[in-house]
């Protein structure tokens, strides 16, 4: 469901939206600012570099409930009342999320000519207030300042990813300027019983594309990104984590919750945001995974990147991060979205925690005790939803100079930024990020 400025629509006609609109030659999509809000802090650079160290957000959180386990990974809402209803949380967690991302990007709430925010289900499943599932959209909005009415997404796990999918499409068509688009779910009880009672939640803990993996486990949280085209930061001199260079999706329609099986839903959606990239599988460097930790989530997708990267003489390094932070749900698109440019920025990828027997069917490399360099310039985030939705999108390192603390610098710093093929440059910024965390003890 799309709403706001775009009119609801059923899932068919959403896909036929997003394939329909034809990229405005020379209008390149940047992300300038970002934010987010996880079980592991707010801090980018701390968050990364706890990932970084194999560290993890999930413990146990009491529900009173007789779940299939109590472990989640929380946020601590600093300034929010945790008695305040959850419509209350959910509106003061985007808002907060969408300000810093905002202030990374040096930009003001009137700079912001569109908003677009996407959730599962938000509150609805634990408030008893008859409002309609865009209605916290235009709270958050009159929050922070946007004047514009604000587009909401909700296509269950891919809903953070398909707000940035569509706030893209709309950046390239020329509708708006400055773009703050991302993905926000809280954890609540109703949530909680509905994976238990699914058995999708892990009774013992996450552990993706392991052999003896036996479910997910939920977190909360949000992320923000800031797009703007290119015209625009070159003109006030702002500085670019990376540019949106692809997307697509597609919906396999194989059940309400399991994935197609093949694994060709999520290949279809990859293989439309390569083509609207203009580059192909040997171009990619890095693959954020969805990695729920299902039986049937990880083996699809294992069996997706195998087909479409395994064969190459370059197969792409994969990483997933749920372990650590746990499923976000509709947040998670976003907050991935983010670690796939901050990988692309530092060229590493964090350790996948938990897992040790990495599944044979995934014949692409997959780090499980320790930091993963790697070299090159493009990566693709995919998320997988129930009701079918897929969506992956395309990025590329930029050229962001900013102090960085101990996460290191981007190559671009000393040798400008690469060209998509990439792949040929030094490994600078993967040996500092990499002796940053042997210095903090993660290796």
């Amino acid at each position: 469901m799309i709403a706001g400025t775009l009119s609801q629509s059923n899932s068919s006609a959403h896909r036929r939206t997003r394939s329909r609109t034809a990229p405005q030659a020379g209008r390149d999509i940047c992300v300038t600012g970002l934010a987010w809000t996880t079980a592991l802090g707010t801090d980018t650079t701390e968050v990364w570099q706890r990932l970084l160290r194999g560290e993890t957000g999930i413990r146990e959180v009491p529900s009173g409930m007789p779940l299939r386990s109590q472990l989640a990974a929380a946020v601590d809402l600093a300034g929010v009342d945790q008695a305040a209803s959850p419509y209350e949380r959910h509106v003061a967690l985007a808002a907060m999320t969408a300000t810093a991302a905002l202030r990374d990007a040096e930009r003001a709430a009137e700079d912001v000519g569109l908003l677009v925010v996407g959730t599962s289900l938000g509150p609805h499943l634990d408030d008893e207030s008859e409002v309609s599932l865009h209605a916290w959209a235009e709270w958050v909005a009159a929050r922070i300042g946007v004047r514009r009415p604000p587009i909401s997404v909700s296509t269950a796990c891919s809903s953070g990813a398909d707000a940035i999918l569509t706030a893209a499409t709309l950046l390239r068509a020329g509708v708006a300027d400055v773009c703050l688009c991302g993905g926000i779910d809280l954890l609540t009880n109703g949530k909680k019983l509905g994976h238990s009672v699914l058995s999708t939640m892990s009774p013992t803990m996450i552990r993706p594309f392991d052999q003896h993996r036996d479910g997910t486990l939920l977190g909360e949280g949000a992320g923000f990104l800031v797009l703007e085209p290119r015209e625009a930061v070159r003109s006030r001199g702002g500085q670019i984590w990376g540019y949106v260079r692809g997307w697509g999706g597609s919906n396999d329609a194989a059940g309400p919750t399991a994935p197609d099986s093949s694994g060709a839903g999520a290949a279809l959606a990859i293989g439309r945001a390569l083509s609207r990239a203009k580059v192909g599988p040997g171009d990619i460097a890095v693959i954020n995974a969805h990695g729920t930790g299902t039986l049937s989530n990880d083996a699809a997708e294992a069996d997706c990147y195998s087909r479409l990267f395994g064969s190459g003489a370059r197969r792409p390094v994969v990483f997933a991060t749920k372990a650590a932070l746990g499923h976000t749900l509709g947040a998670t698109g976003a907050i991935e979205a983010i670690l796939t440019l901050l990988a692309l920025h530092y060229q590493i990828v964090p350790p996948v925690v938990q897992s040790r027997q990495v599944i044979q069917r995934l014949s692409l490399p997959l780090p499980t005790r320790q930091p993963l360099p790697f070299n090159g310039a493009l990566g693709i985030s995919l998320t997988l939803g129930f009701g079918g939705f897929n969506t992956c999108l395309v990025f590329e390192r930029g050229n962001r100079t900013a102090a960085d603390g101990e996460g290191g610098r981007t190559a671009a710093d000393g040798e400008g930024r690469r060209t998509a093929a990439g792949g040929r440059g030094r490994r600078t910024a993967a040996d500092r990020a990499t002796r940053a965390v042997q210095r903090t003890g993660g290796m």
